[in-house]
Parts: structure tokens; C-alpha cells; sequence
């Protein structure tokens, strides 16, 4: 033993042998046998390490490249993504991250590592697939979006309540509820629900209306992008419906988000009730033809549809 006071099981050599065998901390002590791999132990194992001046730019932890090959990399890539090839790994957000942690830490001049100054090819545009499955996550969004464009302020409450906007409009603070529907049911139309689970541990409970007294509308966007504002007073005591009884209640159409790019169809009705303006007080202050998704504007209101043939009867 090199050291008469230690009360190491390993020695200087087969120490030296461990790092240079080895590509993390842990896999060192695991060299030497060590079951216990605790902080403490590594910090030992480190200070010897380093009383030797054991090389250890080859470790890369859980990492598949190592200083050394960041160090050689860097020189000579012209951006962040030559990097990354040049480590092998697949150039996306995360990495970069990871990456250009490990080179501020070792010191590297990355100032040359530039965005090119050239226009994005066309299989550089962001073409990630639709996933019409995050359609729930992104429905309080697209709320928040289309209340927003109507000059109407919108919060958050700030503890779980049973709405989830806060929305000022000219008739005062609305609560609004945010429901969406994915896709189309087996009959072919839009079953969409509206009620709520009470609180149970097991979530076995089954659905029950919203207390009209605590919601004030109902924001609810489909999978085709039709955007619907209905107030509470006429869902009353439902907890689905089709929407394809409530076009009076249309007020929007968001498919060029959902579709892929793909243009907003023809064929969706191009007005609404004026029953909803009026509820709303909404005032239109921009022009749709600048946004995403278009807003409808004014028109006589249009008489209810009644259920499609086959549809699953409201609750």
C-alpha cells in the first residue's frame, strides 16, 4: 500500500489499471471490487486519482463520446450540428444542451460555432407529425389563443377549480370550461364529453353533470378544428352531447392547426348566433385573414340542427 493509513482493499497500480480501463467513476470502483459505490467512496477514489494525475479525459459517464472527442470536434465544426455529427449522437434540443454543458465546463472556444447564415433547405421545415391525441393538452391553449384575439383578457385560476379560464369580456369575468373530442365516434358524428368525475381515489365514480351556478360557457374544439362556445345554461344536466346539434353555437375554425397545414374546409357553416355575441360581448379587433385559425363574423343565426339520425341520445 502506498499509503500505511488507508483502509483501501486496492492499491496505486490496480488503481491506475481501473481508470485506465474504465469510462466512468462508478466503473472504476466497480474495477476494484467495491460494492458500495456511495458519493463518499467515489471522492476517495477521485483524491487518489489525483494524487497520481491519472488521466481520466476518456470517461464519458453515461455519455457514448468523450472529452477528448468533444475537444477534437469543436475546432473544427462551423455549428452546433457539425458538433453533434461529429459525436455521433442525434442533433436535437436535449443534446445540444448536454453538449455545450460539457464544453463550457472544459473550456473550449465555441464562439466560431455559429447558426449558418444560409436559407433552410425545404426538408429543414418543421414537419413533426399532427398528433391528434395531444388534442386535451392543447385545447386550453387554443382557448386561451381565440379569447385573446377577441380582445378579451384571460387567466388561470390559480388553485384547481371547476373551470379552467378565467375569461373578461364586456359582460363581465366568464368561467369556461375547456372540453375537446379527438375524433369522430363509429356512427360518424362528434360525441363529445361534457360532464365531470367526482373525486375518488380510484377514479370509479362515473360521470356527472358541471353546476351550472360554476360555469359560465363551455369552450370545445373537435379534431376538424370546429371551435365551439356554448354557454352553461344550455348544456344543463348533459354530460356529452353531439356537436353537430349546436352549429348556432359555432364560432370558429382552427384545421389549419389540425390538419396538417391542410386549408379549413367549405363546408362549415360561415356564421353564428348572434344569441352567443351577445352573451360573450365579444368585439372582433383584427383581421382572421392574419391568423391561424378563422373567427366568424357576424350573420343572421342559424336554426339549430336536430340530432343526426343514429346518434347517441344525450345524457
Amino acid at each position: 500500500m502506498a499509503a500505511t493509513r488507508d483502509k483501501r482493499t486496492w492499491n496505486d497500480a490496480e488503481l491506475r489499471q481501473a481508470v485506465a480501463n474504465s469510462q466512468s467513476w462508478r466503473a472504476v470502483a466497480r474495477t476494484l471490487g467495491l460494492k458500495d459505490k456511495s458519493a463518499g467512496v467515489i471522492r476517495t477514489i477521485k483524491r487518489h486519482a489525483a494524487r497520481l494525475d491519472l488521466d481520466t479525459t476518456h470517461f464519458t459517464g453515461q455519455r457514448r463520446w468523450s472529452d477528448q472527442l468533444l475537444r477534437e470536434a469543436v475546432p473544427g465544426s462551423s455549428c452546433w450540428a457539425d458538433v453533434l455529427a461529429g459525436l455521433g449522437v442525434i442533433d436535437n434540443g436535449e443534446n445540444r444542451v448536454r453538449v455545450k454543458g460539457h464544453a463550457i465546463r472544459l473550456g473550449l472556444d465555441c464562439t466560431h460555432l455559429r447558426q449558418l447564415d444560409r436559407s433552410a433547405p425545404a426538408e429543414d421545415v418543421f414537419r413533426e407529425p399532427l398528433r391528434l391525441e395531444t388534442l386535451r393538452t392543447a385545447a386550453a391553449a387554443l382557448a386561451m389563443a381565440w379569447f385573446t384575439l377577441h380582445g378579451c383578457a384571460v387567466a388561470l385560476p390559480i388553485e384547481p377549480q371547476e373551470y379552467d379560464l378565467l375569461v373578461t369580456t364586456s359582460k363581465g369575468v366568464q368561467r369556461v370550461q375547456v372540453k375537446s373530442c379527438a375524433s369522430r365516434n363509429g356512427r360518424g358524428y362528434w360525441h363529445v364529453g361534457i360532464g365531470r368525475r367526482p373525486y375518488v381515489l380510484d377514479k370509479s365514480a362515473g360521470k356527472m353533470p358541471y353546476d351550472p351556478e360554476s360555469i359560465d360557457l363551455f369552450f370545445i374544439v373537435l379534431g376538424d378544428g370546429s371551435i365551439y362556445v356554448i354557454p352553461s345554461s344550455i348544456l344543463a344536466g348533459r354530460v356529452s352531447i353531439s356537436a353537430e346539434s349546436y352549429a348556432p353555437y359555432r364560432v370558429g375554425d382552427a384545421s389549419s392547426l389540425l390538419q396538417d397545414g391542410a386549408p379549413a374546409g367549405t363546408d362549415a357553416p360561415r356564421v353564428r348566433s348572434a344569441d352567443v355575441d351577445d352573451f360573450l360581448g365579444l368585439g372582433v379587433s383584427f383581421h382572421a385573414q392574419a391568423f391561424a385559425f378563422d373567427v366568424y363574423f357576424g350573420g343572421d343565426a342559424v336554426e339549430p340542427v336536430r340530432e343526426p339520425p343514429g346518434a347517441v341520445a344525450e345524457e
